[in-house]
C-alpha cells in the first residue's frame, strides 16, 4: 500500500486537485485560506455522492457549514498534487462532523487536516431540519 493510500485510508471520497502557482504566498507556501477551498471541493464532492445538493434544488433542505477549523501540518509548495479525503462522523439528528485530510503527492504525507461542522437546513424556512433519511442512508452506505 501506498503512503497516499495509506494516509486516505478510510475516507470514503478522495478528489486531487493541482496546487496553482497563484495560490503561494509571499512565505513562498500554499497560503492559508487555500486549505478551506481545499476542503471545500471535498466538501462539496462528498454531498454530490450522497446526492444532498440535488435535495437542495428539490425540496429546500441541505447542508450548511456552522463551523470549520484546519490544523497545518506540512508547507505545500508550488509544484504538487494533492488528494483531499472527507469522511463523516458523529450523526445526529440534524447535524454531523466532517472529516477532512489533505496529502502531498510530491511528498506522500498529511498536509493538513481538519474538520467542519454541518448543519442539516431548510432554506425555504431558514432554519435547522432533520438530516433526511435517503441523505442518511446514503452517507452510513459511503462510509462502510
Amino acid at each position: 500500500m501506498s503512503d497516499l493510500q495509506t494516509h486516505l485510508e478510510g475516507f470514503p471520497a478522495i478528489i486531487e486537485i493541482p496546487v496553482a502557482w497563484g495560490e503561494m504566498d509571499s512565505f513562498g507556501h500554499v497560503n492559508n485560506i487555500i486549505y478551506f477551498r481545499y476542503f471545500e471541493s471535498g466538501r462539496l464532492d462528498y454531498f454530490e455522492k450522497t446526492g444532498y445538493l440535488d435535495l437542495v434544488k428539490t425540496e429546500g433542505i441541505g447542508p450548511i457549514l456552522a463551523s470549520t477549523q484546519c490544523r497545518f501540518r506540512f508547507p505545500l509548495t508550488y509544484p504538487d498534487t494533492i488528494s483531499v479525503g472527507t469522511r463523516v462522523s458523529d450523526i445526529q439528528e440534524d447535524r454531523f462532523l466532517m472529516h477532512y485530510r489533505v496529502v502531498s503527492h510530491t511528498h506522500g504525507i498529511i498536509a493538513a487536516e481538519g474538520d467542519g461542522l454541518i448543519v442539516s437546513y431548510d432554506y425555504n424556512q431558514n432554519q435547522k431540519a432533520p438530516i433526511p433519511k435517503r441523505i442518511l442512508e446514503k452517507i452510513r452506505d459511503l462510509e462502510i
